[in-house]
Formats: C-alpha cells, sequence, structure tokens
C-alpha cells in the first residue's frame, strides 16, 4: 500500500521540524540525527521516514551510510503556497498597528 503523506500534516509535528532545521544547512545520517533527540532512534526513523514520502526530505546512499538532506524544490513549493497568508497577515497587522498607535495619540492630546 503506498501512502500519500501531506506535507502540512508533516512539518505539523515539532520533531519534524526540528529534523528540518537539523539538515537545512548540511546532509546528515538517521544515527547523527538521532543524537539529537531522547528518543528511540526507531521513532527517529519513523519521523524520517515520514519526511522522506512528503518530499521534504531525500536520501542519498554513501558507501553503507544513508545521509538525508532538505529539498529545497519541495520547500519552495510549501514557501510558495503559504506567501500569500503571510502577506495577508502583514497587512491585517500593520493595519492594526497603525489603528493602535492613531489611538495612542488620540489618547495623549
Amino acid at each position: 500500500m503506498n501512502l500519500r503523506r501531506d506535507v502540512f500534516q508533516a512539518i505539523a509535528d515539532p520533531t519534524r521540524r526540528a529534523i528540518l532545521l537539523l539538515v537545512a544547512s548540511q546532509s546528515m545520517t538517521a544515527g547523527a540525527i538521532a543524537s539529537n533527540f531522547d528518543t528511540a532512534r526507531p521513532t527517529v526513523s519513523k519521523h524520517l521516514q515520514i519526511l522522506t514520502e512528503c518530499e521534504l526530505l531525500k536520501q542519498e546512499q554513501n558507501g553503507r551510510e544513508i545521509h538525508y538532506y532538505i529539498n529545497a524544490k519541495k520547500m519552495i513549493e510549501v514557501a510558495d503556497f503559504i506567501e500569500p497568508f503571510r502577506k495577508m497577515w502583514d497587512d491585517r497587522f500593520n493595519k492594526l498597528e497603525s489603528i493602535m498607535k492613531n489611538y495612542q495619540s488620540k489618547e495623549l492630546e
């Protein structure tokens, strides 16, 4: 059975987000990644499997070791999807800030 993983469900988990941050700057083996967590290695392996299935991480065989690294193309897709929402909230916060400044300046008068 081929399970289709949802990217946003994958990044909803704090451990998986931490894994993405770890491998953002350099590829790492499963063991090196697992050494950064206080959980069992099979648990970290499951997280790596989920991140790989939704294509946020890629694997590369290097001798006997498998190195995990960020799939930048997929991360850009996620960022592109989120960008309109970020812009909308930035605009809303800027408007709120403007209203608050006007309110405070009227209060000082």
